[in-house]
């Protein structure tokens, strides 16, 4: 193991070896690192088989705590994540058997293939860390992150989230197929692994991760950019830029989950301050699964990222 002196140099080694080991990623390991020092979760959007859970594997590799995996099927139980009381006859009592949802770094495999029920399980996890189960409310680890993937192509047997579960995310990310350079490039890389497989050498203490998200908090937002952030979001209510192809705006966890991320972008990059560059790179991210389209925008194939993208048009930083 290396010896990481600072949280930055710590984070920094590992955005590199974990994008080492992802082809033609280096935006989804950057968001997924963002969510992680910002404290959020992360929707990933994609087809199958282009390295979704590959992705956060990597992550949970170089991170402290335990990780899980829900493979979310329509027969799922919310016992299955929560955990649930089992009798032990030798005592007379039951126990509590925690789920997978009690661990640091939480895989939710296609999440559009779990039932409402389920879904709504993870509100109180993913917004509060906590969970109550007969009665009793019970902590959850921190650090604390849930990743949720989903397949686009296929809808039969689904459960689209609703927008309260959606608007727990801090990041919304949709994943394309690579090109052929790229594809070349990931057959190398798998074909070497089979050979050598990565060894990881990275590791992120939990002084360290707590060490950065202090760090992250006196990054410097100047007045100009707070403004703009309120302004791209502004643009989705009432007299804004796209607000009547909007049936509901974006609300203050929008503004909220944005700067947060601009923030963590500016570690990252080893600024102290945010840019609005930061801002415009993520608002597509951040805010589009946000807001709800207008059933006119629909028809017009407009969806929450297609308006985003005409705001950063028409709002501009100065």
């Amino acid at each position: 193991m290396k010896d990481m002196t600072t949280p930055h140099q710590a984070l920094t080694h590992m955005r590199e070896e974990i994008g080492a080991g992802l082809i033609g990623h280096q935006i989804l390991v950057e968001r997924l690192l963002i969510a992680l020092l910002a404290g959020g979760h992360v929707l990933i959007e994609g087809p199958p088989g282009i390295a979704k859970t590959r992705a956060v594997n990597h992550l949970a590799a170089h991170l402290p705590g335990n990780d899980a995996r829900i493979q979310c099927t329509p027969d799922l139980l919310p016992s299955d994540l929560t955990g649930t009381q089992v009798f032990r006859p030798e005592t007379g009592d039951f126990d509590f058997v925690a789920g997978p949802v009690f661990h640091s770094l939480v895989l939710v495999d296609e999440i559009n293939r779990a039932p409402p029920k389920v879904q709504a399980a993870l509100l109180e996890a993913m917004a509060e860390r906590q969970v109550t189960t007969g009665g009793v409310t019970r902590a959850l680890p921190d650090p604390f992150m849930v990743v949720a993937t989903q397949n686009p192509i296929e809808h039969e047997g689904t459960f689209p989230l609703p927008e309260a579960q959606l608007d727990r995310f801090l990041l919304h990310l949709r994943l394309d197929m690579p090109d052929a350079t790229q594809e070349r490039a990931i057959l190398d890389l798998i074909e070497a692994e089979a050979m050598a497989p990565l060894r990881v050498e990275a590791f992120v203490t939990p002084e360290q991760l707590k060490q950065a998200r202090v760090e992250i908090a006196k990054v410097h937002l100047a007045p100009a950019l707070k403004d703009f952030i309120v302004r791209l979001v502004m643009a989705t209510r009432d007299g804004g830029a796209v607000s009547q192809w909007v049936e509901h705006p974006v609300s203050p966890r929008g503004t909220l989950a944005l700067a947060g991320a601009v923030r963590a972008r500016a570690w990252l990059n080893g600024r102290d301050h945010g840019l609005p560059d930061d801002a415009e790179d993520l608002a597509a991210d951040a805010l589009s699964h946000r807001l709800v389209p207008a059933w006119q925008a629909e028809s017009e194939g407009r969806d929450g990222r297609t308006l985003v993208a005409e705001i950063l048009r028409e709002v501009r930083p100065w």
